[in-house]
């Protein structure tokens, strides 16, 4: 059994001029809603393996997301291929995970990453909000067959579930 979260990044900061979109940090409520959900995920989830966008909103999330997780943070997996990207890129990622890895995360970009969801699972059908967290668990023997299976949704959840955290 394959279990997949698939992390949006935290909201990010739109303030500074001339930045390149790849370079775009996150905002104060960006790291707020990060560590929030990560806390909250704690309680029922450890992956064996993280893999981020290389886009500095996406790794800052990842790494807040590791640090409360108590996962070491070498364990993210830098992706370029997961900005600007396609639905077949995520595939393509998520297929090359080692088998060894019966979890993972994964921390990406809209609407690919909801496009993704949608993909892997037909219950899915909404939009992931900043730090959403899409749970997808599969009974794929393996990474590379996840497409294959009818997988189920185990997990939808985002910061305005939890205005008074």
């Amino acid at each position: 059994m394959k279990t997949l979260y698939l992390v949006r990044h935290a909201k990010s900061d739109w303030s500074i001029e001339n930045l390149q979109d790849i370079d775009r940090p996150l905002s104060a409520r960006g790291y707020l809603n990060a560590h929030q959900m990560s806390i909250i995920l704690k309680n029922f989830f450890l992956p064996d393996l993280i893999i981020s966008s290389h886009a500095i909103r996406a790794i800052s999330t990842a790494l807040i997301f590791s640090r409360n997780l108590d996962c070491n943070p070498s364990m993210i997996a830098i992706k370029k291929s997961l900005y600007e990207s396609s639905v077949k890129d995520y595939i393509n990622c998520i297929s090359s995970i080692s088998e060894d890895c019966g979890s993972v995360m994964i921390f990406g970009h809209n609407p690919i990453i909801t496009d993704c969801a949608n993909s892997l699972t037909k219950s899915f059908t909404e939009e992931i909000p900043t730090t959403g967290i899409v749970g997808i668990q599969s009974k794929a023997p393996k990474w590379k067959s996840i497409l294959d299976q009818l997988n189920e949704l185990i997990y939808f959840d985002f910061p305005k579930n939890h205005p008074n955290e």
